[in-house]
This record gives C-alpha cells, sequence and structure tokens, in this order.
C-alpha cells in the first residue's frame, strides 16, 4: 500500500544516514525520576512523548530494531519514569512518561508533570520532541496539554502518527488534517508531520531519517 505522507520524503543520502544511526547498539541506560538522576547532557538528544497507549514503546522498538527495548503498558500511566536509551555513541533517545494518568492518584500526576517540565526546560542538548498522536483519533485535550507545554519550554517539537494501519483511509486523513490545523496554532510545532505504522513498518525510515539529521 502507498501511503500519502505530508511530509517530503528524505533523499537518499538522509535515508542511510539514519539507517547507519540506529543499525549499531541501543542499549537502555537509566530510568529517572528526578532531575539529579539525569544522565550527563553530553549528546544530542530527542525525545517522544504521548499520550497512554499511542503507541510509543513499540515505535522506538520498530527505530531501533530490538522488539523489547522499551516496554509497553497496557495500563495507562504505567510507565512513570524518565527512560534513557544511547543510539550509537551520539544520541540519546528518551521515552517520556505516557501523559494522560487516568487511573493514577492526583499526587502522582503533579510530581511527575513537574519532574516533565524540569526536564523539557532543563536539557541543553534536547533538540526535538516527538509527539505522538493516534491515527485513529487525531489531536485529544490532553495532547493540546503537551504542546502548549514545549511551547512553553521553548523545545521544538514534531508530531508523528501513529497505527496509521488501523484506520481506513478516508478517516486517517480526516484526523490528518484535523491534527495539522491544530498543529499550526503552536509556535514551537516543527510543520510537517510523519505518519507511521510499527507494524507495517511505514514512515519508520523516514523518522530515522529525520532524527539523524538533527545537530
Amino acid at each position: 500500500m502507498k501511503l500519502t505522507f505530508p511530509i517530503a520524503e528524505p533523499d537518499a543520502a538522509a535515508l542511510e544516514k539514519g539507517r547507519l544511526l540506529f543499525s549499531g547498539e541501543t542499549d537502555f541506560v537509566k530510568g529517572v525520576v528526578a532531575m539529579d538522576g539525569m544522565p550527563p547532557d553530553d549528546r544530542i538528544e530527542i525525545c517522544f512523548a504521548g499520550r497512554s497507549n499511542v503507541g510509543k514503546s513499540t515505535l522506538i522498538n520498530a527505530l531501533t530494531g530490538r522488539k523489547a527495548l522499551a516496554r509497553a503498558s497496557n495500563t495507562p500511566g504505567r510507565t512513570q519514569e524518565i527512560n534513557f536509551f544511547t543510539c550509537a555513541d551520539s544520541h540519546y533517545v528518551v521515552d517520556l512518561p505516557g501523559y494522560g494518568f487516568a487511573k493514577a492518584p492526583k499526587d502522582t500526576v503533579a510530581k511527575w508533570q513537574r519532574l516533565l517540565k524540569a526536564y523539557l526546560s532543563g536539557r541543553a542538548t534536547l533538540r526535538r520532541a516527538f509527539v505522538l498522536i493516534d491515527s485513529r483519533h487525531g489531536v485529544k485535550a490532553v495532547d493540546e496539554e503537551i504542546m502548549s507545554l514545549l511551547d512553553r519550554s521553548a523545545v521544538t517539537f514534531q508530531v508523528v502518527m501513529t497505527k496509521a494501519d488501523k484506520v481506513k483511509d478516508a478517516e486517517r486523513e480526516k484526523n490528518l488534517a484535523q491534527t495539522r490545523e491544530a498543529v499550526s496554532k503552536h509556535p514551537a510545532a516543527y510543520p510537517e508531520i510523519i505518519v507511521t505504522s510499527s507494524e507495517k513498518g511505514w514512515g519508520v525510515d523516514v523518522l530515522r531519517a529525520v532524527i539523524s539529521t538533527l545537530e
């Protein structure tokens, strides 16, 4: 199936650069629950944010070619650490806690919101946040909250649509248009959206290429 991407297809050199970046070792470094536990900010860093069960862990696994590198959870709010992974010798890939803590106590939610704000404003080498939006649903209120937080933190972010294979073409295009409209209202947003399916491999090489070009 040919998927129409609302992003310029990277050239061959960028695709190869992305492939090489993610072809080496990707290792779990640590899970962090406080700013004083952060690893040194001595390399390019990108992070993934998304509401619970948007497919964040699955996408990270697809990017790195490791089936169980990032652990997925079926319980919203279960992953409550900022998880750091090394990628080659040059990058950190960071898995942020899923937002929308439906079953978490209010004090737990407040604690993780504080940590998230501190992380986003306190990492000098953070080059881009990737905000994951479910292709079946489009942007929801909790997504608007994280995008507004990224605006306030002056962190450039780019939207990645997940699970594109789980929705019919017309519905996907409708939700993509809704997402594009929502993104256009956020000053920190990168305008181009990447459409992916971890299961089918759609857009994974594009995302790798985009990450590899960040400096």
